[in-house]
């Protein structure tokens, strides 16, 4: 399962991936809880999140995380890396 994640309200990504066509849930993370985590935020006053990635296993251990992707091709890169 692929998922993103964006800083922005329910409303506005689901505009954003309606208008973009995106083949995967947009989740939302406006209190920046899930960005701190997985490091793509430094606090909860960050501005807008950073590109990383995240691949987790079954049980939601992370069996990689990359500190910068493409938001193009990393879903196909972490498809790779289960194979």
């Amino acid at each position: 399962m692929v998922l993103g994640v964006s800083f922005d309200s329910i409303e506005e990504n689901a505009a954003f991936a309606a208008k973009f066509s995106f083949p995967f849930r947009l989740l939302s993370d406006i209190n920046r809880s899930m960005g701190m985590a997985y490091g793509a935020a430094q606090s909860p006053e960050t501005g807008s999140a950073g590109r990383v990635g995240v691949v987790l296993d079954e049980d939601g251990l992370v069996l990689h995380w990359a500190a910068s992707v493409n938001a193009q091709s990393f879903p196909q890169e972490a498809l790779d890396l289960l194979s």
